[in-house]
């Protein structure tokens, strides 16, 4: 069980005094009916980014009927713009069905995450892969479509493409380690070293999607007329990695 004494690497003292107080938070709330508090993404990953990242939550409760669920809402009115988001909530009985039908993400918050309080429902727990293939290869394509979607309804102004792709690299980046674990690769946690790997594994450009991490990462501002070619090159890129990545693991054998 996990006390009020943990340390997360890399994520800034004013954050982790946030999550100390939300945890009392939740269990004065729930009280008997919560089992545990963990914390996953990338305030685990040590990428968190003050002011850009969000602090991913799953709550671990007894019951998720809608009483239960609307016990929350005060919480999330409170602690949202210390940009805690709207926790997964899951029992324990809930977990092998979850885990089943959307493998990637629970691999990635097994492989990634920190017991906050309570007990830890992922020790001896073992995520069945059987749909990882269908999954990596269904998101990829799907967060393809899309960026193309979210781009012509943003007008294809500088600002709407500088808050697209940081959001469609996010949600790619997921992909790609789940393209690593089916390759039997070594599953590398943090984006740069990711997109490294998954560039030299497929012989492809990613340099669009480089692009667009250094954007995330705020350490590139590019100006009116850079930002079109921005978008220009991730979509290039984009679209080379999912054509590399279904030619592969199409001819893998399940």
């Amino acid at each position: 069980m996990a006390g009020s004494e943990w340390v997360i690497d890399g994520l800034p003292d004013e954050y982790q005094q946030h999550l100390r107080a939300y945890v009392k938070d939740v269990q004065r709330v729930y009280g008997d009916s919560l089992d545990g508090v963990l914390l996953y993404g990338s305030a685990v990953r040590g990428e968190f980014l003050p002011g850009r990242s969000n602090l991913n939550i799953v709550l671990v409760v007894k019951s998720t009927k809608a009483d239960q669920l609307k016990k929350y809402s005060p919480l999330h009115r409170r602690w949202a713009k210390e940009q805690i988001v709207v926790p997964l909530f899951v029992t324990q009985a809930d977990l092998p069905a979850m885990a089943l039908v959307f493998p990637l993400e629970y691999l990635e918050i097994q492989e990634q995450h920190r017991l906050l309080a309570g007990q830890d429902p992922f020790v001896g727990f073992k995520v069945d892969q059987r749909y990882l293939r269908a999954e990596v290869l269904q998101s990829l394509r799907g967060n393809l479509l899309r960026v193309r979607q979210r781009f012509i309804e943003g007008g294809g102004v500088e600002e709407a493409i500088t808050i697209l792709l940081p959001l469609s690299l996010t949600a790619t980046l997921p992909c790609l380690r789940g393209v690593q674990r089916l390759l039997g690769r070594p599953v590398l946690s943090q984006g740069e070293p990711l997109l490294k790997d998954v560039e030299t594994l497929f012989s492809v450009d990613l340099s669009g999607l480089h692009d667009a991490w250094l954007l995330k990462r705020g350490q590139i501002s590019p100006g009116q007329k850079e930002v079109p070619r921005l978008m220009e090159r991730y979509l290039d890129s984009f679209e080379r990695l999912v054509q590399s990545v279904e030619t592969r693991l199409t001819q893998e054998p399940a």
